[in-house]
């Protein structure tokens, strides 16, 4: 296309073709307005009624965000007279064609849909998926998105996380800390397990029933190797699990208790 042809254009179709751009930016910032305040809406109107967990909410409003995006798009483009129905089959065409090769998006679509019927998970529950442990943050159209302990937020297919082993820590009341001890050869292990018993269950936040596990684990050459294992909620695992290490040495310090002592044969192997 040479000076002229471009020149021509501006002159015969420039005014129109400005209008048609104008307005199919107006069209698009006031349409992405509206679909932001209609997602407010959809989302505020669930909570509202108290039926729809925070879950499925997030879900439902992803499948309307998408929706109405592609209705948008739709709009605009009909503004510069391409014929939406022609759109529409091309679209399908094209979505047939993606959807062939990348089989992996539709299995993660198809994932999340199982996953929204059989409810493994909600949002704020504490679980491990797909190799990711952490809080849920989102289920999405084909994503999980799951926020590490380490305060890292990670995004896992829902595929992968179908596909694979679900513990959610979140399902029952109270989970189980499981914390290990050793007394010194000269402690007796059932005094030390009647000292250690109501100082663990007074600590906060650690279940009444089922009370508190303490027993001989097993016998080691440096002395008896006590389990400590108190029931906690599972927003308080951390905090019961530092407790108790700390009340084990308070209480071992209080009643006098030597600390194990390392065998002379093993010393002496470390030392070689």
């Amino acid at each position: 296309m040479n000076t002229q042809d471009i020149w021509n254009f501006i002159t015969t179709q420039g005014v129109d073709f400005g209008i048609k751009l104008l307005t199919a930016i107006v069209a698009w910032i006031i349409g992405r307005w509206l679909i932001g305040l209609a997602l407010k809406l959809v989302a505020r109107a669930f909570a509202r009624g108290g039926k729809v967990d925070a879950t499925l909410t997030k879900y439902l409003t992803s499948i309307i965000n998408v929706i109405l995006n592609i209705v948008l798009i739709l709009a605009i483009l009909d503004i510069f007279g391409v014929r939406t129905t022609s759109f529409a089959a091309l679209l399908a065409g094209a979505g047939l064609a993606i959807g062939a090769a990348w089989s992996g998006m539709l299995g993660n679509f198809a994932a999340g849909m199982f996953m929204q019927v059989l409810r493994p998970y909600k949002v704020g529950d504490f679980i491990q998926a797909g190799g990711v442990m952490g809080t849920v943050a989102e289920l999405g159209l084909f994503t999980t998105t799951i926020v590490t302990m380490d305060n890292v937020t990670t995004i896992v297919g829902n595929g992968k996380v179908f596909g694979d082993n679900i513990q959610n820590f979140s399902a029952l009341p109270v989970r189980r800390v499981d914390c290990v001890t050793k007394v010194a050869n000269s402690v007796n292990p059932v005094d030390a397990i009647a000292h250690l018993k109501p100082v663990i269950a007074a600590i906060p936040n650690v279940a009444q029933d089922p009370a508190p596990d303490i027993e001989i684990l097993e016998f080691t050459p440096e002395g008896p190797k006590l389990c400590v294992r108190p029931y906690t909620h599972t927003d308080h695992y951390w905090q019961v699990y530092f407790d108790t290490h700390r009340a084990i040495v308070e209480t071992f310090a209080a009643a006098g208790y030597p600390v194990p002592e390392t065998p002379v044969a093993h010393r002496t192997i470390a030392a070689a």
